[in-house]
Parts: C-alpha cells; sequence; structure tokens
C-alpha cells in the first residue's frame, strides 16, 4: 500500500494525502501552503472537499496513526514519517 496521492484542487492546487479519515474520506493538505486542510470524499462524480482546522487534522492523522500501530511494520513507519513531515 501506497500511502503517496495526490488530488487536484480547482482554486487551491496539488493537495496530498495525509491520513487515512475512514467512512470513505481521505485527510488532505496543501502542498505549497501547508496549513490548509481538507476532509475528501472521492464519489463517482467528482470530489467533495470539506476545510478543516489544524487541530482537528492533527486528530484525524493521530488516529491514523494509532490503527496503523496496531497493523505494525512498515505501514505504520511510512505514516509516522508523513505525519511528522506534516505536523512536526
Amino acid at each position: 500500500m501506497s500511502t503517496e496521492r495526490y488530488l487536484n484542487h480547482p482554486t487551491f492546487g496539488l493537495l496530498y494525502r495525509v491520513a487515512e479519515a475512514g467512512e470513505g474520506r481521505d485527510l488532505y493538505a496543501t502542498l505549497y501552503a501547508q496549513r490548509m486542510f481538507f476532509l475528501v470524499t472521492l464519489q463517482d462524480r467528482g470530489a467533495q472537499f470539506e476545510v478543516i482546522p489544524l487541530m482537528d487534522a492533527r486528530h484525524l492523522a493521530e488516529q491514523n496513526l494509532a490503527r496503523a500501530r496496531r497493523e505494525g511494520g512498515e505501514v505504520h513507519a511510512r505514516w509516522r514519517q508523513l505525519f511528522d513531515k506534516t505536523f512536526i
């Protein structure tokens, strides 16, 4: 499983996936101004973008890390690296 995934937002440009958010949603951040976060739901006819605050985004990413820790090994290491790059 690759954790690298990108989307193009119509206004803010390239977004990268920070974490899985459950319920068919993923957490994305803007690539160049890394303090804007979006919950993205991919649908048949496009994508729905919901802007969320930094602390909510961090909380979702921490939940994703906890799930990955239970899976163990390499998956957790990749998500940890992405978390550190985004939030620390």
